[in-house]
């Protein structure tokens, strides 16, 4: 029983941490990196307690992130053509193995940025229409 749950608390430190990880190097990158960041400090405060302090102000942050990058058609616009350049990027990684970490490796990871981004500015946009709608 005690290999069990070395093995999940393993598991989620290694979730946890990566997702950590990926989102901080989002804050600089094209990304969606506050809501990973979030989503990784919720996998970890499942292990680690002490990590709970930092949840809630994360998330606020995040989701009010969320809401500005589609609070206007411009924005919304802007957010869209970065996902658009992302997969782009992606297929022109997959595609120029001479490329710095060029190949389909690299690429499919790019492509998979600019989908994860679309889903999020989709869930975004949906947020913030039901909250404007719930005001009326």
């Amino acid at each position: 029983m005690a290999a069990g749950r070395h093995v999940r608390r393993v598991g989620t430190l290694v979730g946890g941490g990566l997702l950590l990880l990926v989102g901080v190097a989002l804050l600089v990158l094209p990304g969606p990196g506050l809501l990973l960041v979030f989503a990784g400090l919720v996998v970890l405060a499942r292990e680690f307690p002490g990590l709970n302090r930092y949840v809630e102000p994360v998330r606020d942050r995040a989701l009010q992130a969320a809401e500005e990058s589609v609070s206007s058609p411009l924005r919304l616009a802007g957010s869209a053509l970065a996902a658009l350049a992302l997969m782009a990027a992606g297929v022109a990684w997959g595609l120029v193995p001479d490329l710095p970490f060029g190949g389909w490796s690299t690429g499919s990871g790019l492509i998979l940025a600019g989908f994860i981004l679309v889903g999020l500015l989709v869930w975004s946009r949906r947020r913030v229409t039901a909250q404007r709608a719930s005001r009326r």
